[in-house]
């Protein structure tokens, strides 16, 4: 792929990654187009279709969520490496619904092998966290996930605040560190 065209298919995926987490799915794609600073018909060459576009994006946000989990799993402290990527997939679920779903279980296989690396990365941090003292050893994987879908479900209420949010993930984490 040509350097330009390099250029604008990210710029398509950063916008639409904006779009998608804050308004959805029911972004035209010429409203993608005109954010990215691209005509309509360089969102097509790359992107055919807007599912093509939206699962792309959930995809790249996938992928830069198991990049983050990689690099803090190398650092000294395993507790604090596990809270603080947990602390970001709040801060990220909070703002993007589209990850926060596909987090949960994406039965697409465009997404299911990205969530699979990350779902791998998640259990080693979970797994160095609990060797070192930070996370109560009775949890696994499966278990953690499916608290913070659940969690991320909650907050996602129409009612939900900010306020509630961060409560409810103080409430989870508390509930994760070691006794």
């Amino acid at each position: 792929m040509r350097a330009d065209a390099r250029r604008n298919r990210e710029r398509v995926l950063a916008a639409a990654r904006e779009a998608f987490a804050a308004e959805g799915i029911s972004v035209p794609l010429d409203e993608i187009a005109r954010r990215a600073g691209v005509g309509p018909g360089t969102v097509y060459r790359h992107f055919p279709t807007k599912e093509a576009l939206f699962h792309a994006a959930i995809v790249d946000g996938i992928e830069r969520m198991t990049e983050h989990a990689r690099t803090l799993a190398e650092t000294d402290d395993p507790g604090a490496a596990f809270f603080g990527f947990l602390d970001h997939m709040v801060t990220e679920g909070a703002v993007k619904r589209d990850l926060a779903e596909a987090l949960g279980g994406a039965q697409n296989l465009e997404i299911s092998a990205p969530t699979k690396q990350l779902h791998d990365e998640i259990d080693a941090l979970l797994c160095h966290a609990q060797r070192s003292g930070a996370v109560r050893p009775d949890i696994d994987s499966d278990d953690l996930l499916l608290l913070l879908k659940g969690a991320f479900l909650a907050t996602h209420a129409p009612a939900a605040t900010p306020v509630q949010r961060k409560r409810t993930f103080a409430v989870v984490f508390d509930g994760l560190r070691a006794r």
